[in-house]
């Protein structure tokens, strides 16, 4: 696996989304002002074709820049949360709060105050979306063990890694790396008002709602999504469940209540956790979305994890528009997520 922010690519997206988690990892000057700031820099975001990155301070310096006294006034809080991520990266089970306090020689409720503002995630929810993104970056390499990929992604214990791994994966990891070989996707095909629908659910929960106008070709994405699993058309009872989702999509005002096969990025979970918690007949600005999180420049990153979803309206992703209040960016088309706004506004 190649090591964190490794390309100049990785370290811009850490730079746009605030991410502190790359504290310690490297720095990044800007041409134009001479000055060097971390990752978390709250300053205002300079031009990508002004920005050079240097792995630490002294190599900044050295190359003639100077330190951002943004920065330096907050370089305490946020080498705390750089510590404190680096303790749960390395922990095999994530440490308590109260662990973390007095390793770090603060406060609980402090830290978790911290942690929160600056990741977007508790201390908690970091350690397991950082581990479950490890493992599966680990298992799509075929030169590597599930054993290696196991410890590799910080799970020094089997049965802790077995009882967590299929909730994060969806399925066991030997059948993960393998394009889902051996596990088992029920799926149903259904019609509403928004045209045809697919709901999948893997052992763990519904791992895809899927929208569009031919059957043929939703069924086409599930397959692409999982190539090797066996795709079971579901039964009477599954149809019931679907049966659940169209009666949402036509009357949200019912609600939906489903076990969810969530697989993400630490930042898409950020992004659609805040999602789930828009009420529905509400409207959300990306940039809106992007200061809920802790990451008020990550806008396009936003509507990448928005773009990233395949669990269409049980996080709804649908409730975003731009700024402005325009509707445009749906996975599933414009006009669909018009009919969806449109459809919870009039019952607000």
């Amino acid at each position: 696996m190649k090591p964190a922010y490794v390309t100049d690519a990785d370290r811009w997206l850490a730079v746009q989304s605030r991410d502190s988690a790359a504290a310690g990892h490297f720095v990044y000057a800007v041409r134009s002002t001479g000055i060097y700031c971390h990752p978390g820099c709250r300053s205002r975001l300079a031009k990508r074709e002004n920005v050079a990155f240097y792995p630490d301070p002294a190599a900044a310096e050295a190359a003639g820049y100077r330190a951002c006294q943004r920065c330096s006034s907050g370089a305490r809080r946020t080498a705390l949360i750089a510590r404190a991520c680096r303790l749960l990266e390395a922990s095999e089970t994530a440490p308590s709060l109260d662990q973390l306090g007095t390793e770090l020689s603060v406060s609980p409720f402090h830290l978790h105050r911290l942690f929160k503002a600056e990741t977007g995630l508790t201390p908690k929810a970091y350690a397991s979306a950082f581990r479950a993104q490890r493992l599966r970056e680990r298992l799509g390499d075929p030169a590597t063990t599930v054993t290696d990929a196991l410890y590799d992604a910080g799970y020094n214990s089997n049965s802790r890694f077995y009882q967590s791994a299929g909730q994060r994966l969806g399925m066991r990891p030997r059948q993960f790396r393998a394009g889902g070989a051996g596990a088992t996707v029920r799926f149903a095909l259904g019609q509403c008002s928004l045209g045809a629908i697919l709901v999948a659910q893997s052992e763990r929960g519904i791992c895809a709602i899927l929208l569009g106008d031919d059957p043929q070709t939703l069924l086409e994405q599930l397959q692409d999504q999982f190539p090797k699993a066996q795709l079971i058309g579901g039964d009477a009872g599954y149809e019931q469940l679907v049966a659940e989702v169209v009666g949402f999509v036509e009357h949200p005002a019912l609600g939906l209540d489903l076990p969810l096969d969530v697989q993400g990025t630490a930042f898409q979970e950020r992004v659609w956790q805040a999602l789930r918690e828009v009420p529905a007949g509400c409207r959300v600005s990306y940039s809106e979305v992007a200061e809920r999180i802790g990451a008020p420049k990550a806008v396009r990153a936003v509507a990448l994890a928005c773009a990233a979803n395949r669990i269409a309206v049980a996080i709804p992703c649908h409730r975003v528009v731009r700024r402005d209040g325009d509707i445009s960016g749906y996975r599933w088309g414009v006009e669909r997520k018009r009919q969806l706004l449109d459809r919870e506004t009039a019952l607000t």
